[in-house]
C-alpha cells in the first residue's frame, strides 16, 4: 500500500491513497460518495483473495491433507485479525453472510431459546409474551424487520426510543421505555442516514441496568471510526465486510463468549457439531456452532487483508479525517437555498455523512444529475423509511465519504447540489 507520513490524515493522504484502489485509479473523473452502501476495494484485498483462489483453495475443518490444513490456519488467522480489529477474542467472531446475518442469527437464536431449545444455559435468552424489545426510531431495517418478527413469534412487545425533529434520540424516553420488562435493546452504533453516533455509553448503562441484552449494529461505525466492542460493554454487534474495504459475502457477529456458548443454534447441518444420531445432535462450541456448511473462506482472508490495511493507514487518523468530512458536509449543503440537511447540525459529531433534501426535486432526480456529472450519491429511503417518514420525507440523497475522499470531491459535490437548485428551481 501507499506508505503514509506520520502525521494525521491529511488531504493530500487522501489523494495518494486513492492510488490504491484500482477503480478509483482508472476513474480519475469519478467522485465516488457512496462509501456508505459498499465501499471501494484496494489491490491488497483484491489480490489476498485472489491469491488463496489461485493457490490455496480448500475447504476448510474437514480435509487432513496439507492444502487443507494450510487454508484452515489461514481461514482462523483471519479470524484473529478481524477479532482484534474490534477489540474481541477469536473465539467470540463468528462469521456471517453479512451483517443482516449476524442480526437474523441473534433474533432467531433468541427465539429458538424462547421454543425451549438450549436447556437451562439457554433461559437467559428466553422471551415470553409481556417482555418488551427495545429499538430506535433511526434503524436500518436490517436491525428492526428482525425484531418485529422476534416479537410476532414470542408475544413480546417491540417499543422504540423516538427522536426528536433533528434526528437526535429522545434519550429522556429511553430512560422512560427501558424497564424490568426489557429484555433486548438493540441500535446502531452510527445512523446510516444522518451520520450521528449514538450514545452508547448512556444506552449500554440503561440496558444493564433493567437486565436486559444489547445488540449493536456497527456497520456505519467499524469502517470508520476505532472500535472497541468490550469497550463499548455490548452484549452483541454485528458489521460487514464490504463496508469497510473487504468482499461482499461476509461479515460478522460479535458475541460475549459465555454468550454464544449459551445461545442454541440458528443454521444447523454439517461443520457445527460434535456428534449426531439419528435422533438428535450435539454441537460445537462458538463460534463454529454458528458456522454451519461451506464457509466464506477466500472473503475472510480478504476483510483480514482490509482490517490489515485500515490498520496501517490508522483509524484514529481516518475517524478525524471523516468527522471534519462530516462536519463540512453538513454546514456546506445545508448552507445551500432550497437544501435541507437531515439530523442534527454541527458541532454534534458525525462520520463523513450527510443526507439531503432539494426543495421541488425527487431524491433520484437529484442522484441522476449528480450522475451525469460524475458523482455517485445514494437515493431513497436508505432501509430506513419509519426515520424517513419521522422526518416528513420519503426520500433523500446521500453523501457519504471515506478515507480516500478529498476536499475536491465535496467541492464537486457542492457545486453540483448547487446547480440542481438552480435547474430545478428554474423548472418551477
Amino acid at each position: 500500500m501507499t506508505e503514509l507520513p506520520p502525521a494525521a490524515l491529511s488531504d493530500d493522504d487522501a489523494r495518494a491513497l486513492r492510488a490504491d484502489f484500482p477503480l478509483l485509479a482508472g476513474s480519475p473523473d469519478l467522485v465516488y460518495l457512496d462509501w456508505g452502501a459498499t465501499s471501494q476495494k484496494p489491490a491488497a484485498v483484491l489480490d489476498a483473495e485472489r491469491s488463496f483462489l489461485e493457490h490455496g483453495n480448500a475447504a476448510v475443518h474437514r480435509g487432513a491433507h496439507r492444502l487443507a490444513s494450510e487454508a484452515t490456519l489461514r481461514f482462523e488467522d483471519a479470524r484473529a485479525t478481524v477479532a482484534a480489529f474490534v477489540g474481541a477474542d477469536e473465539e467470540e467472531l463468528v462469521w456471517t453472510a453479512n451483517a443482516t446475518a449476524a442480526i437474523n442469527l441473534v433474533a432467531y437464536a433468541i427465539g429458538n431459546a424462547s421454543a425451549g431449545r438450549g436447556g437451562a444455559e439457554a433461559d437467559r435468552f428466553r422471551l415470553a409474551a409481556g417482555d418488551e424489545i427495545v429499538v430506535t426510531e433511526l434503524e436500518h431495517h436490517a436491525n428492526l424487520i428482525p425484531w418485529q418478527e422476534l416479537a410476532a413469534r414470542t408475544g413480546a412487545v417491540l417499543r422504540y426510543i423516538p427522536v426528536d425533529d433533528d434526528g437526535a434520540l429522545r434519550m429522556e424516553e429511553a430512560e422512560r421505555l427501558i424497564g424490568a420488562r426489557t429484555r433486548v435493546v438493540a441500535f446502531s452504533h452510527v445512523s446510516n442516514v444522518l451520520g450521528t453516533i449514538a450514545p452508547v455509553e448512556r444506552l449500554v448503562a440503561l440496558a444493564r441496568a433493567a437486565g436486559a441484552l444489547t445488540v449493536l449494529d456497527a456497520c456505519q461505525s467499524v469502517p470508520h471510526l476505532p472500535v472497541d466492542v468490550r469497550a463499548l460493554g455490548v452484549d452483541f454487534a454485528a458489521f460487514s465486510g464490504h463496508k469497510m474495504l473487504g468482499p461482499t459475502g461476509i461479515g460478522a457477529l460479535y458475541g460475549r463468549g459465555e454468550l454464544l456458548n449459551a445461545l442454541p443454534p440458528f443454521l444447523t447441518g454439517g461443520s457445527m457439531i460434535t456428534t449426531v444420531t439419528m435422533e438428535a445432535a450435539e454441537y460445537l462450541p462458538a463460534p463454529q456452532r454458528f458456522e454451519a456448511g461451506t464457509q466464506p473462506v477466500a472473503q475472510a482472508i480478504g476483510l483480514a487483508a482490509a482490517v490489515d490495511y485500515l490498520s496501517a493507514v490508522g483509524m484514529p487518523r481516518i475517524a478525524a479525517h471523516e468527522a471534519a468530512m462530516g462536519e463540512q458536509l453538513a454546514s456546506r449543503l445545508a448552507g445551500i437555498d432550497g437544501v435541507r440537511v437531515l439530523g442534527p447540525q454541527p458541532p454534534v459529531p458525525r462520520v463523513g455523512l450527510a443526507s439531503f433534501v432539494v426543495d421541488g426535486a425527487h431524491a433520484h432526480d437529484i442522484g441522476q444529475l449528480l450522475d451525469d456529472r460524475g458523482i455517485a450519491v445514494r437515493v431513497g429511503h436508505h432501509c430506513a423509511q419509519p426515520l424517513h417518514r419521522r422526518l416528513g420525507v420519503t426520500a433523500s440523497t446521500r453523501a457519504s465519504g471515506s478515507l480516500t475522499t478529498t476536499q475536491d470531491e465535496l467541492d464537486v459535490l457542492v457545486g453540483g447540489v448547487e446547480a440542481a437548485v438552480r435547474f430545478f428551481g428554474r423548472r418551477a
